[in-house]
């Protein structure tokens, strides 16, 4: 008489279920929200068809492994194999078509599109003040490619551009404005501008656009008046606003940001 699987079978095949729910099922999930989302923090569209098929064959293989329970098959019983077999050949798959996907992220991307407008509009500062016409700094949209986002399922359009005057720090907030927008604040008599970007935090997948952040700090990046030739430019990497709304230098969290040049 044969005996029952043991209780390491057992355990194998369970672990083996969770985990395709878990990858599996949230991809399905992610593919299917994203196409209804009003923002998506992603490249392109996530596929359905992948893992709605990993998941029939998953459904089909626990079948088989509840067959052989009610039939008190011992560990022999090959249907026992399915549920690893699906999970291994899914994982093979996924390690296939990882080779065409982007290593970056919508924030990483999106990240570097504000560090490259940055740059951009930096070379156009002199030393009395920083570029302010927003047909200037439109024409530099041109050279960003397009905002690493989907609007309800599709991917969303060129870069956009927002001008603001005598602002005292970046915007906070982005209410109305689509994502891919960037937010160009310059500080009173030209003295500098603060850049920040309208996509999603970087803790949401999907949801209304937003100013993007990271951890609840707004990520802006600053345009200063050009120094000397006889002067070394300062580091420009990214500065965050924090929670309580002061600007935070990332080499020293908590102290506050310098003012933009004279």
């Amino acid at each position: 008489m044969m005996l029952a699987a043991s209780r390491k079978t057992l355990l194998i095949n369970a672990a083996c279920l969770l985990l395709l729910a878990w990858l599996y099922g949230g991809d399905l999930r992610d593919a299917l929200q994203a196409r209804d989302a009003e923002v998506s923090a992603f490249t392109a569209l996530p596929p359905l068809v992948p893992p709605a098929v990993v998941l029939v064959l998953a459904a089909l293989a626990l079948g088989g492994v509840v067959w052989g329970l009610l039939r008190r098959r011992g560990d022999d019983f090959k249907g026992y194999r399915l549920l690893p077999i699906v999970l291994v050949g899914g994982l093979f798959v996924d390690l296939v078509l990882a080779e065409r996907r982007s290593p970056l992220s919508s924030v990483d991307m999106a990240s570097i599109s504000l560090q490259h407008f940055q740059g951009l509009a930096q070379e156009l500062a002199t030393p009395e003040a920083v570029p302010s016409e927003p047909a200037v700094l439109h024409r530099l949209l041109e050279k960003l490619g397009r905002p690493p986002y989907l609007v309800r399922g599709k991917p969303a359009g060129q870069y956009t551009l927002q001008v603001r005057q005598d602002c005292q720090g970046p915007v906070s907030s982005a209410s109305g404005l689509q994502p891919g927008t960037f937010i160009y604040c310059v500080a009173p008599g030209r003295k500098g501008a603060w850049i920040t970007l309208v996509g999603l935090p970087a803790e949401r997948r999907f949801g209304l656009p937003d100013v993007l952040s990271v951890n609840g700090e707004v990520r802006f990046v600053l345009v200063q008046p050009a120094l000397p030739e006889s002067e070394t430019p300062e580091d420009e990497a990214f500065r965050d606003l924090g929670p309580t709304g002061g600007e935070v230098p990332p080499d020293r969290p908590g102290d506050p940001a310098p003012p933009p040049r004279p």
